[in-house]
């Protein structure tokens, strides 16, 4: 098993969705992550609605810094997705903090697997235990469009 990072001196993560700076992650997603670019804030309101919430805080200001979710049934299967730090803060560790916290919340469900998808993080991710899939050739998807 992996080492769950903490998250670095000064920083506190929460899965409280009144914490939640809504306004802030629509910000982030959709100006500044390529799979989300022009997300509309709505549907950025619904995904947060129907996920579970990660958010890293500064301690004392309780300024949101790093937000990530999870879709999951809370049975089988979970997805991590929207894994976003904020440029200021990069370099600290946060956001391995924050996939470390999500692993120990959803240890206690006995989830199969952890999905998610990324461009160009795939190191970052290993060395969190994630690994390729093993039979990529039996997974599909379905895309409505862009």
């Amino acid at each position: 098993m992996t080492d769950v990072p903490r998250p670095p001196e000064g920083y506190e993560i929460s899965t409280d969705p009144d914490r939640i700076d809504a306004a802030r992650v629509h910000r982030w997603l959709s100006t500044d992550a390529y799979w989300a670019l022009g997300r509309s804030r709505e549907k950025q309101d619904r995904a947060i609605a129907g996920s579970l919430n990660f958010g890293a805080y500064e301690a004392v200001s309780g300024e949101q810094v790093a937000y990530a979710r999870v879709v999951t049934d809370r049975a089988t299967f979970a997805w991590l997705c929207d894994v976003y730090v904020d440029p200021a803060v990069r370099g600290k560790a946060l956001g391995a903090a924050l996939v470390g916290a999500m692993r120990e919340h959803l240890r206690p469900y006995g989830l199969r697997r952890v999905l998610l998808a990324t461009h160009d993080a795939h190191g970052v991710y290993e060395k969190l235990g994630f690994t390729a899939l093993d039979r990529p050739d039996q997974w599909m998807a379905y895309t409505f469009g862009p």
